[in-house]
């Protein structure tokens, strides 16, 4: 446990900014593996389905600040590349 002042504050704002960022982040998770679990599955339409909501999740996760901007990029690169690989 913290015994400075300012230390107990970061720690009850950390513990704040945990509560908030875990549902967004729980999101970008399940958008995920749904995506995936299409690409596996072969179906095309939900394929991009599945893509475009994984990256309107990551999209608003770094617009709230709870992933960084090119991490975002980065994962939605990847999903494309995956896309473009079955092809």
């Amino acid at each position: 446990m913290p015994n400075i002042k300012s230390a107990k504050k970061r720690l009850r704002t950390s513990e704040r900014q945990y509560q908030e960022n875990r549902p967004v982040r729980t999101r970008v998770g399940t958008m995920r593996r749904k995506f995936l679990e299409t690409l596996e599955a072969g179906d095309r339409a939900a394929m991009t389905e599945a893509f475009r909501a994984y990256c309107s999740s990551l999209d608003r996760a770094a617009k709230q600040g709870v992933i960084k901007k090119n991490t975002a990029i980065r994962s939605k690169t990847r999903a494309a590349n995956k896309i473009r690989s079955l092809s």
